[in-house]
């Protein structure tokens, strides 16, 4: 079976399956959702919940009729309340004229009772006594509410600290107003005592019963006083819910599915189009055309595998190109001394030069540098490759330097140059000792070759937030503008005029930057001709994770 038909069967088996379970699951839940609509919108359910509440705080359900009336005409509900034994109070159907209706689904508890805040750490008798007190003030409020009310005073309503309800004539200066104020009656239990008896088993309670125990307490203590709650039920039996249009469903599953198919011919063309040129360019990878590359366009993931691919050909190629180079600049590096040595030696054979021990000397020295060429580009090699073994240890830069420092002393003084650290303290990194000294050594002994005796070369060492760095700084000839980028690249010489003997290998800078590249950090230059060069190592704290 081919790759399109396989893709195209497999959108057509996901299309079909997706729109008869995505046609189901709307008729199924389009179905619930108006069967819950016809019962109760939680909107409406809210509004006409927190309407009879406000009615009820004031003192009592007598007159909830026009409350029931006005709700039901703004919210377009049937509404019917009773009373907790059973009893209708009001019925928006027998208000509007019509036969009461079988109501539909379970009642909603209205409970117009303030729910009372008593302070938690309170002992018995302070909650004893301040649940008197809210008792007392909870009566005189509806007392208070029912002469505002039944004088026709508009009245608007706060709350004290513990919850209870306190009336606010808008006319305060009104005389029904003032006749209204009602003073605090004392309680019969003047002692507190069978208050105290009440409150006391709410006390050892955790903090959410207490609430619950002291709430119980507040409701028997009001019972002779306070409006009871009532049952809310919103909706009736006959009220029919909307009708799901099936047909237009299955129209749209059957346009959906259409949909798939097509989308399904289009993706096939729209996968094996990119996957084709993909093919292609690889076969051409394989021949050695490392030029090779793929037109991306867009950001899914076929582009995605288009630049990777594209990615990867860049990669091949210049490694290629390096390989090449090195290959090159290898050749050029020992050609000419090898032909010397063997011109050398063909001459001693010959009996044109004597076999003297200078001249032995001499090609012995030869010998030692191609030998020191090829140990530096197996180096380069190991580290290029990441097989260079590190020995990760933790280590001070200010002593790593200092080491450095006294190991390179003869070294600068034969030259004529002062080498010195400038060091503040301690400076920890992850990184290896040996490996890291090879590298400063390098660094010194390149700015010992480029500066002029009485000069001077300085290791600084200081911290950074995530490692530490060392700075090599000469007061030496400098490197112009031009040379600075190429100065870590193969066989590259500041000074072209010098040979091997006096600029070494051109590879020490490589393996440093190399070096410190698989210890996680980073190695720079900065130079102005005639003032100095400075070297910058950073190495990170933490050990670099090895891929």
């Amino acid at each position: 079976m081919s790759f399109r038909l396989r893709v195209l069967l497999m959108t057509m088996l996901i299309a079909v399956t997706a729109t008869v379970a995505t046609g189901w699951l709307t008729l199924r839940q389009a179905s619930r959702e108006f069967t819950a609509t016809v019962t109760a919108d939680q909107d409406e359910l809210a509004l006409i919940t927190a309407g009879l509440t406000e009615y009820g705080g004031l003192g009592s359900w007598d007159g909830v009729a026009t409350r029931v009336s006005e709700l039901s005409a703004a919210t377009g509900e049937r509404i019917r309340v009773a009373s907790d034994t059973g009893g209708v109070l009001a019925d928006s159907d027998v208000l509007a004229g019509r036969p009461a209706r079988p109501t539909a689904g379970p009642p909603t508890l209205v409970d117009p009772r303030p729910v009372i805040r008593l302070p938690a750490d309170a002992t018995t008798e302070g909650l004893a006594k301040t649940m008197t007190a809210v008792t007392v003030q909870y009566e005189k409020a509806l007392r208070d509410l029912a002469c505002l009310t039944a004088a026709g005073i508009a009245v608007t309503t706060g709350e004290s600290s513990q919850g209870v309800p306190v009336p606010v004539a808008t006319d305060p200066d009104h005389p029904a107003a003032r006749n209204c104020q009602s003073t605090v009656r004392p309680p019969p239990d003047t002692t507190g005592a069978h208050m105290v008896t009440l409150v006391r088993p709410c006390v050892a309670m955790t903090a959410d019963r207490r609430s619950e125990c002291l709430q119980r307490v507040f409701v028997a203590q009001t019972a002779a006083f306070a409006p009871q709650p009532v049952q809310v039920y919103v909706g009736a039996q006959d009220e029919e819910p909307p009708t799901l249009p099936r047909g237009s469903v299955s129209l749209t599953a059957a346009v959906v599915a259409a949909a798939a198919v097509l989308s399904a011919l289009l993706l096939s063309r729209r996968v094996l189009r990119p996957i084709a040129a993909l093919t292609q360019a690889a076969r051409h990878l394989g021949v050695g055309r490392l030029d090779e590359r793929v037109p991306v366009r867009g950001n899914d993931e076929l582009a995605e595998l288009g630049r990777t691919f594209n990615h990867m050909a860049e990669s091949l190629q210049r490694s290629e190109d390096r390989q090449r180079r090195m290959i090159a600049d290898v050749a050029h590096e020992l050609r000419t001394p090898l032909a010397n040595l063997r011109g050398y030696l063909e001459a001693v054979k010959d009996g044109v030069l004597p076999a003297s021990p200078e001249l032995i000397a001499s090609l012995h020295e030869e010998a030692l540098l191609q030998q020191r060429i090829v140990d530096d580009l197996q180096d380069l090699a190991m580290a290029e490759a990441g097989a260079m073994a590190l020995h990760l240890t933790q280590v001070d830069l200010a002593e790593l330097a200092e080491t450095c420092r006294v190991s390179q002393a003869a070294h600068t003084e034969a030259a004529g140059l002062t080498l010195r650290v400038d060091a503040t303290g301690p400076v920890h990194v992850t990184g290896d000792p040996d490996r890291l000294r090879q590298v400063l050594g390098n660094l010194i002994r390149n700015a010992v070759a480029a500066t002029q005796p009485g000069g001077s070369v300085t290791l600084t060492v200081r911290p950074e937030p995530d490692g530490g760095r060392v700075s090599v700084t000469d007061t030496g000839t400098g490197i112009s503008p031009q040379d600075l980028p190429h100065i870590f690249d193969r066989f590259w010489r500041a000074d072209h005029a010098r040979g091997r003997a006096s600029g070494g290998s051109g590879l020490g800078l490589a393996i440093a930057r190399q070096i410190v590249t698989n210890h996680g950090g980073a190695i720079t230059a900065a130079s102005e001709p005639a003032v100095g060069t400075t070297v910058t190592l950073v190495l990170p704290a933490a050990a670099p994770v090895r891929r």
